[in-house]
């Protein structure tokens, strides 16, 4: 009831004027929003906010761009790791050390290439930024996905801070499927590590040393978001195969069941048995069939959405859209689409969201709900 009574609100809400080159963007549950584009980037990836307001966006290329609060280009930080895009892989993530305002310290996700295999690594270095730019030194490589293969998809890149004050990181199947469910590597899994990227020493499987002593929790696929709620809960989402897409709430030592349970099937119509009640696996909150190739994930804490809070929007690749779920088990709450490939989306400091469309030349956009005088 609480979406529906948001959607009527905002539908009799009188549309504002716009600014020159917004545009209305309905969504699905009758809603309507404000989408202002603000500028273009090379195929951005990854948003993240500084604490004056500013962004930084990394592009799949390797660039990293300093962006104003109003959402323009202002230069690119010097000094980042070397990337290439090619396949699913490129520079990735990007966020801020719990500290940055001490310390200055940002952290990147990579994919690094050695001959014909690759895998994430992570680099964190200081952060020196100025009206146009900035430069990265002190430079630091502390983790890397075990083991690199020759593939070129599934890396997952997504990093986030938790509020316990390591960090979480999604390290994607790499297409191998199996390894998901070996333990002995950290492909399909989530990781908890500590800021200098060793193994956080309270892990579920510390006891066991080596790389699984890294692991939070394995069984996944894809995981191209990852966010904690305002209450401290750590929530991903992942690309199922044909079909199956999972939001997760993440929960440590579980068996999220990939490859041996999916709600979609395998590419060549060979079936997957679906999750069940006590098959020993931890069952999506919410998961959609047709896919929506989620990539990008806020649990939305602010007040400019009315009726929003708690709740996880996510973009959507092969879906062309911003989609809404409910994190209590009511699945999708609503879709706003413009046709395009969504990236990312990120919460800014006043409540409204950043989107990043994908590929190149795509757009930055800021979203404001329609809101009644």
């Amino acid at each position: 009831m609480k979406s529906l009574a948001t959607a009527l609100f905002l539908m009799m809400s009188p549309l504002p004027a716009v600014a020159q080159g917004a545009f209305t963007v309905t969504g699905s549950d009758g809603s309507r929003l404000i989408a202002t584009p603000t500028d273009r980037f090379n195929s951005g990836w990854a948003i993240a906010t500084l604490p004056d307001g500013r962004m930084l966006v990394s592009e799949k290329d390797g660039a990293l761009v300093l962006v104003s609060a109003q959402g323009q280009r202002q230069g690119v930080i010097i000094g980042t790791p070397s990337a290439r895009n090619e396949g699913q892989g490129g520079l990735g993530d990007v966020i801020l050390h719990p500290d940055f305002a001490q310390n200055g310290v940002i952290y990147l996700s990579p994919v690094e290439w050695r001959g014909v295999n690759s895998g994430t690594v992570i680099w964190r270095g200081r952060l020196d930024l100025t009206e146009t730019g900035g430069t990265l030194s002190n430079l630091q490589r502390i983790w890397e996905q075990m083991p690199f293969n020759t593939g070129r998809g599934h890396y997952s890149q997504r990093l986030a801070f938790g509020p316990d004050g390591f960090l979480y990181v999604t390290s994607g199947d790499r297409q191998l499927m199996e390894p998901a469910q070996d333990r002995s590597n950290t492909l399909g899994t989530i990781l908890r590590l500590t800021e200098d990227g060793a193994p956080a020493p309270d892990n579920p499987f510390a006891a066991e040393g080596g790389v699984t002593a890294q692991i939070w929790t394995y069984g996944h696929r894809n995981p191209l978001g990852l966010a904690f709620a305002a209450d401290g809960t750590l929530w991903s989402h992942e690309m199922g195969p044909r079909h199956g897409d999972e939001l997760n709430r993440i929960e440590p030592g579980r068996n999220y069941g990939w490859p041996l349970v999916s709600m979609g099937d395998h590419y060549s119509g060979v079936e997957i048995p679906d999750h069940t009640p006590g098959d020993g696996f931890a069952d999506p909150v919410a998961f959609w069939v047709p896919a929506i190739s989620p990539a990008g994930l806020v649990l939305y804490h602010g007040s400019l959405f009315a009726g929003w809070q708690g709740d996880a929007v996510t973009g959507g690749l092969s879906s062309r859209a911003m989609v809404r779920a409910s994190t209590q088990g009511d699945g999708e709450i609503a879709r706003y689409s413009w046709d395009a490939r969504i990236r990312e989306v990120e919460e800014a400091p006043d409540g409204a969201l950043w989107v990043l469309e994908d590929g190149p030349g795509g757009r930055l956009i800021r979203l404001t709900p329609i809101i009644q005088k």
